[in-house]
């Protein structure tokens, strides 16, 4: 009987330890070098060193199951063009966890930084898109896009990445940062473009929602979105606008695509800063989508609205109320509203991102260029 007893409890702890071992997470191999700080993420997780100052020397690939923890205060020096660029695959998380305090830093390591330096920040997620189920990111060909909705790449709180947009070709370049089919489920905030080659922020589908977001002397786009994004974007400020403060499409290939870009847009700033801003304030374009913005205060851009009158889709929308614009501020007003779709704005005065032309109060410490 005591044989027994013995028995039963050496299976139990056996079954016990087992159980326990099984619920562990990973261990992973990866080892993050400092100085030549690039690789792929396979599994576990990487939790950055915020003493040390990475040199991303390649691609850094967070993989499907794997995550990457990135503490206050890191700071990531970017070298090697377009070949060097951070991404977070399907399945994967990231958790940028910066403060107001200590943002996380992703920069160029140039002694004279400029815009291109290197290439960016990727993440592509498993939330639904037009493009398909299976798209291809066109930066870091990853696969993005899928059915889920409240998909979950992890949290990115103050970050500021700096001098990105390599280019690959005329029509393919990086962004400062590229969502594509990102998920609700991920956190998206405080999050600032320095001088990028491209876009500073673009969303590739997807249904994140994002706030507190600053985009400064981007080289094209400040913020654009398209492909059937479907979410919010709140506290906006842009200084510096080269081509649109804001542009937004619903599919470049079908105007008409499902699903449908819907997306609002609230309290956000467009300051021209010197810059051209040919495409205007706001660019709806390839369709537009459902698009609302409520709050904006625009200074010194000499275009309001761009639409082309040969974009079929776009003004069947804008016929069918799709595009609000209530209420805008027009600081030094344009001159110029495309294709009567003046008839779609209310003015009113309001304070934008905050404070009007100058910075808002929660875009101070953090960011730079202000």
């Amino acid at each position: 009987m005591k044989k027994t007893f013995l028995s039963i409890l050496a299976i139990a702890a056996i079954a016990f330890t087992s159980c326990t071992i099984s619920n562990e997470e990973p261990t992973t191999g990866f080892q993050a070098d400092a100085a030549n700080f690039k690789g792929n993420i396979t599994q576990g997780t990487v939790t950055l060193n915020a003493s040390l100052e990475y040199n991303l020397t390649g691609a850094l690939v967070v993989q499907e199951g794997a995550k990457l923890i990135i503490p206050a205060g890191t700071v990531i020096k970017a070298s090697g063009g377009t070949s060097s660029y951070i991404a977070v695959a399907q399945g994967a998380q990231i958790y940028i966890d910066g403060t107001a305090a200590n943002p996380v830093v992703m920069t160029s390591s140039k002694a004279n930084p400029a815009s291109g330096d290197w290439g960016g920040f990727v993440i592509c997620g498993k939330a639904p898109t037009n493009k398909g189920t299976t798209a291809t990111a066109e930066v870091s060909d990853l696969t993005y896009g899928g059915t889920i909705a409240n998909d979950n790449s992890g949290s990115i709180r103050y970050l500021r990445v700096e001098y990105t947009g390599a280019t690959f070709n005329g029509s393919k370049e990086f962004n400062g940062v590229s969502l594509f089919g990102v998920g609700s489920g991920t956190t998206f905030e405080y999050v600032q473009s320095y001088k990028g080659g491209d876009d500073g922020l673009e969303f590739f589908g997807g249904t994140v929602n994002a706030k507190y977001i600053v985009s400064v002397n981007s080289e094209d786009d400040s913020v654009d979105f398209a492909d059937g994004f479907t979410g919010s974007i709140e506290n906006v400020y842009i200084k510096g606008v080269t081509k649109a403060g804001f542009e937004g499409s619903n599919n470049g290939d079908d105007g008409n695509a499902t699903p449908v870009t819907n997306v609002t847009i609230k309290n956000a700033s467009i300051v021209l800063g010197g810059l051209t801003g040919s495409e205007g304030a706001i660019y709806y374009k390839e369709g537009g989508g459902k698009i609302t913005y409520q709050n904006i205060y625009v200074d010194g851009l000499g275009l309001g609205v761009k639409v082309k009158s040969t974009d079929t889709a776009a003004n069947a929308r804008i016929t069918a109320g799709d595009l609000i614009v209530n209420p805008i501020q027009f600081v030094n007003k344009p001159t110029g509203f495309d294709y009567g779709v003046q008839s779609v704005i209310t003015e009113l005065n309001n304070s934008g991102a905050g404070s009007g032309s100058a910075t808002p109060t929660w875009a101070a410490s953090w960011t730079i260029g202000l």
